[in-house]
């Protein structure tokens, strides 16, 4: 049975950092892409960032790019999400997603607030 735990939510002010963790157990971690996805309330939930099984292939949509950075230790199971400037509007619950071929999983959350 795959399970994901997010970490390292919180409140932040705005132009501030974060780093969420997220750790897999039950499954072969290097072999699954590894994705962060976020929730606002009222709003779908939405890519924010994925990295291959290898770390090689990474994206990130157009709102975060050069502001989050996404990355993977295979040796201890864990992604990372390395959030700097962060702004009101990434405001969310947070979730990791672990995906290979058809199938997927994912955790519970982390809640992220941006706010003065």
């Amino acid at each position: 049975q795959v399970q994901l735990v997010e970490s390292g939510g919180g409140l932040v002010q705005p132009g501030g950092s974060l780093r969420l963790s997220c750790t897999a157990s039950g499954v072969m971690f290097s072999t699954y892409r590894m994705s962060w996805f976020r929730q606002a309330p009222r709003k779908e939930r939405e890519l924010v960032a994925g990295i291959s099984s290898t770390g090689a292939s990474i994206n990130y949509a157009d709102s975060v790019k050069g502001r989050f950075t996404i990355s993977r230790d295979n040796a201890k199971n864990t992604v990372y999400l390395q959030m700097n400037s962060l702004k009101p509007e990434d405001t969310a619950v947070y979730y990791c997603n672990a995906a290979r071929g058809t199938f997927g999983s994912w955790g519970q959350g982390t809640q992220v607030t941006v706010s003065s």
